[in-house]
C-alpha cells in the first residue's frame, strides 16, 4: 500500500499567478507511512476548497490527509520565480521551508524564495 504514496504527485500548483496554496500530509490508513504535498490553485476562495478536493481524491487510493497549514504561492513562470508567504486562517501558516523544499525538487531551475 505503501507504493500508493509514490503515485500521489509532491507537488501540483496552477502555472502562473498567485494563489492560496495548503502542505498536505498523506499517510497509509492504518500505517505509519508518510509524506507530505503541495496543492495550491487560483480557483479556491479559501484554503479549505483546496483540502476539500484533495481528501476525496487520497482517500480513493486509501490514504488519509490532514492540512499542515497554508499560506500563498506567487508563481511567476517567464522569469522562474516561486514566493511563499504568508498564511491560512483556518489552518494556520504551514512550515514554509517544507513547501520550498517541495518546489526546489520540482522547479529546479526557479528561483525559490519564503517570507
Amino acid at each position: 500500500m505503501a507504493d500508493s504514496l509514490s503515485k500521489v504527485p509532491d507537488v501540483e500548483i496552477d502555472p502562473e499567478g498567485k494563489f492560496k496554496y495548503i502542505l498536505v500530509r498523506i499517510k497509509v490508513k492504518g500505517g505509519t507511512d508518510h509524506k507530505d504535498i503541495v496543492r495550491g490553485t487560483k480557483s479556491a476562495e479559501y484554503h479549505n476548497h483546496i483540502f476539500e478536493k484533495v481528501n476525496p481524491a487520497m482517500e480513493a487510493l486509501g490514504l488519509e490527509s490532514s492540512c499542515l497549514g497554508g499560506g500563498k504561492i506567487e508563481h511567476n513562470s517567464t522569469e522562474k520565480k516561486l514566493r511563499v508567504f504568508g498564511e491560512s486562517t483556518g489552518y494556520g501558516k504551514a512550515n514554509h521551508a517544507v513547501t520550498v523544499e517541495k518546489l526546489k525538487a520540482v522547479f529546479k531551475d526557479y528561483e525559490i524564495t519564503m517570507e
